[in-house]
């Protein structure tokens, strides 16, 4: 079988020596075969394929890696179905990029290979936050777009997600569609390049405009930041896309006191001041939050490069600043969306919200307090932007989110919003100092109290390459084979399967359909409320562990102690299923 994979990567590299490749490529090919094997084996035995998030993969040659011929295999793929689809019509698409190295390369490439398929194009002049081009597909009535983008990834990655005419990444059948298309492409002198340049229009801050004004419509407390428009907030965008937008949406809504971190405001695609620029992690959001303790922020907010995910870290009651999971923030904005809507009359129980089935049990509980339905869906915010499209003309979309740092409030974007994210987060803490004279995180004390103390943590185990993907597989069909029976002492009575999209009653026997797309994906629930869920990760080479688990908290004095025990047991969960 070794012998065999050699072959099929040495007959791929090969192929890469003989093609029309350019020299500099042919020169790392050639080195690859005669001195690095893993490397080569790594590079070339399969090809980058679309997960959750598209495509996404460590920059560098080969097929299995993402540079300027895989970036232009996938949009001469994604140019031929469009051109499938939208017989006889003008094609026009937009496209964006990030800060990382070489996304304004691969973004100009992009342009270039659609407008040579004689396809419009609406090209961003620099970087610019995801949900932008998510809005920007929707605003110029293009049929698809592309931001070239790997997130909250590491430097050495980049990406390319494809998004369909309603704003969102593209969802089934659409993404394997592409991709039968993409594999079609076996030869780069089928990617056509060089021709149509006027076909490439360039956006500039005249758009950037159009979005603020939409961001801007989401306010829902505007008195509240008259009395504190003055509050401090301290901002980092990570050497990202927000550098310019999360500052001018700030401002637009009415805050005078917004604090860059200077060393983070520099754009740069090596990040020379995080080991990862992701800020779910406190060692990335670090630098943030010693200015803010430095300056007495009321808060402290960072989004990723491209400006979709926002990091939020409040200070409670001892001074110290905490930094909130996924879930906490989510939690925040939607109580926050749910209880203005309701207070201005604005709720007739023709609204919903979303989340994914990994995603805090408590916006379940938030939802129904206010007589809102809500949707749950796979993890990826395609799957959320699905439900909305689903809903369009039935009913209305308020909010909704996934605990991996994504919110997005309003539909005129279909993916997560880092920037409106930013804005509503401080409207909140404004309003909430208005109207209760309490800080945030106090009043997210007083949400647990009122919810129950919803605890959660993600346990993500990394297994790179070839025999990593092949480990992670065995992993889930194992997992489905022999199930735990008990989880810290409590059985498991329920077992949600989204590959098989069934739902087993452990102590009837029943078995019912699950009504949501399938998804290599189980859930094990036990007697005393603890959620447990397992997946693999559709953008990185990890299968990832969720844990739920649920208190009641009589009073906020009783905060640390119930937080204690609670954490104390995701650790005993943990400890359990042998993930140390």
């Amino acid at each position: 079988m070794a012998n065999q994979l050699e072959e099929l990567v040495l007959r791929k590299a090969q192929g890469w020596l003989d093609g029309h490749y350019d020299e500099e490529t042919k020169k790392q090919v050639k080195y690859l075969i005669d001195n690095d094997k893993n490397e080569l084996i790594e590079s070339f035995y399969k090809d980058l394929e679309f997960g959750t998030g598209g495509l996404r993969g460590i920059m560098g040659v080969g097929s299995n890696r993402m540079n300027i011929y895989t970036v232009g295999a996938a949009t001469q793929g994604l140019a031929n179905y469009l051109k499938e689809c939208f017989k006889g019509q003008e094609i026009r698409v937009a496209i964006a990029h990030d800060s990382r190295n070489n996304s304004r390369m691969f973004a100009e490439h992009v342009a270039d290979i659609f407008a040579s398929n004689a396809i419009r194009v609406y090209l961003f002049d620099a970087l610019r936050p995801t949900p932008e081009l998510s809005f920007a597909i929707r605003e110029l009535h293009c049929q698809s777009g592309v931001v070239v983008t790997a997130s909250h990834n590491p430097k050495e990655y980049n990406g390319y997600k494809a998004y369909w005419a309603d704003g969102s990444q593209v969802t089934p059948p659409h993404d394997k569609n592409i991709i039968k298309e993409v594999e079609k492409i076996t030869d780069v002198d089928m990617i056509r390049s060089g021709l149509h340049k006027e076909l490439i229009e360039i956006l500039d801050e005249k758009f950037d405009e159009i979005y603020l004004n939409k961001v801007h419509e989401l306010s829902l407390a505007s008195d509240s930041i008259r009395k504190f428009h003055d509050m401090k907030i301290v901002y980092s965008p990570m050497h990202g896309a927000g550098v310019r937008l999360v500052p001018a949406s700030l401002k637009k809504w009415g805050f005078t006191n917004v604090i860059m971190v200077p060393e983070q405001s520099v754009i740069d695609g090596n990040f020379p001041t995080v080991e990862s620029p992701n800020p779910e992690e406190r060692k990335t959001m670090s630098m943030a939050i010693a200015l803010g303790a430095k300056e007495g922020a009321d808060l402290v907010m960072a989004t990723d490069p491209d400006s979709d995910r926002i990091g939020l870290a409040l200070r409670n009651q001892k001074g110290e600043y905490v930094l909130l999971n996924g879930n906490q923030t989510l939690m925040l904005l939607m109580s926050y969306q749910l209880t203005r809507w309701a207070e201005r009359g604005e709720l007739d129980g023709n609204q919903f919200v979303v989340k994914t089935i990994v995603t805090s049990q408590m916006a379940n509980a938030i939802a129904a307090h206010f007589g809102v339905k809500c949707y749950e869906c796979l993890t990826g915010f395609k799957y959320i932007a699905k439900i909305i499209r689903e809903q369009e003309g039935k009913a209305k979309y308020i909010g909704g989110g996934e605990e991996s740092f994504g919110y997005l409030a309003g539909d005129y974007v279909r993916d997560k919003d880092g920037v409106s994210a930013c804005s509503l987060a401080a409207e909140a803490a404004a309003w909430a100092r208005d109207t209760m004279g309490l800080t945030l995180f106090e009043w997210l004390q007083q949400l647990y109290v009122k919810y129950g103390f919803y605890r959660e943590m993600q346990v993500p185990v990394v297994r790179k390459g070839k025999e990593g993907a092949e480990l992670i597989q065995k992993m889930m069909v194992d997992f489905r084979q022999n199930p735990p029976k008990q989880i810290i002492g409590s059985p498991v009575v329920k077992i949600n399967d989204f590959q098989t999209r069934e739902t087993l009653d452990l102590r009837t026997g029943e078995k019912t359909p699950i009504e949501i797309d399938q998804s290599n994906v189980l859930q094990w629930f036990t007697e005393d409320g603890t959620i447990v869920s397992v997946r693999p990760s559709g953008t990185e080479p990890k299968i990832k562990f969720y844990f739920g688990v649920k208190s009641e908290l009589k009073s906020v004095e009783d905060f640390d102690k119930v937080q204690k025990e609670l954490d104390e047991k995701l650790e005993a969960i943990k400890k359990d299923l042998k993930l140390e």
